[in-house]
């Protein structure tokens, strides 16, 4: 941190170009450990998908994550109404 910025002001991210358009999922397999919790987001699209993203989160941080998902999934549900839920997919995703 430089003298000139103030470490109230927040820390500042560094956003990548190429993560700008960032990667739609429709699919997400969890897998977890003790220690941490490993969230791989897909996309299929039969006859194939593709891993887009691996997130690995603490399991403390998956707490906050999912209270963050709650406030704004309500925040969203009031201003747009209620969202159903999609089906699951059929068969099996294999990694």
């Amino acid at each position: 941190m430089s003298q000139n910025e103030d470490p109230k002001d927040g820390v500042p991210i560094n956003f990548p170009e190429s993560l700008r358009g960032g990667a739609y999922a429709n699919s997400m397999i969890v897998h977890h450990t003790k220690e941490e919790f490993i969230l791989d987001f897909i996309f299929v699209a039969p006859p194939a998908g593709s891993l887009v993203a691996r997130i690995i989160l603490s399991p403390g941080h998956v707490k906050r994550v999912l209270a963050a998902l709650q406030e704004n999934m309500a925040k969203y549900e009031g201003k747009f109404g209620t969202i159903k839920v999609a089906e699951e997919p059929s068969g099996e995703l294999v990694m």
